[in-house]
């Protein structure tokens, strides 16, 4: 079995995780940051996220979490404000097209990359491995 990545006895408690203290554990070289409650992210939904000083979109896909910056790599505009179809996300602004799992651009104008940050369910919590 590897290595757990979330609350840390002796860092987090587990009422950390259920509230909206933001409370990072860093271990073997990740900086593991509690993002939002896993059940306030609908089915096919896109929240938008304030941690670790960046603005992050949470993705909730096929029952599985993903979480991205929150701002299309072509125009300052909210990915959390597109539309999200599948696994891709389109840029409210001009229409540019993600893969959401791989931050891959999948249609014009975009043509650079989103970044995507690991993430993890642990708790009923949605954590991600952000960099400092």
């Amino acid at each position: 079995m590897g290595p757990t990545y979330g609350p840390n006895p002796e860092t987090a408690t587990a009422a950390d995780t259920h509230t909206r203290k933001r409370v990072n554990v860093t271990e073997a070289g990740h900086n593991w940051c509690p993002l939002i409650a896993a059940a306030e992210v609908e089915e096919d939904d896109v929240l938008c996220v304030r941690a670790c000083g960046r603005n992050l979109a949470v993705f909730h896909i096929d029952g599985d979490y993903h979480v991205t910056d929150d701002r299309c790599t072509h125009e300052e505009a909210s990915l959390s404000d597109g539309y999200l179809q599948d696994d891709t996300i389109e840029c409210p602004r001009h229409q540019g097209v993600f893969h959401v799992p791989s931050g891959k651009p999948m249609a014009a104008p975009v043509t650079q990359p989103l970044r995507v940050y690991p993430a993890r369910v642990e708790d009923g919590q949605v954590w991600a491995d952000i960099p400092e």
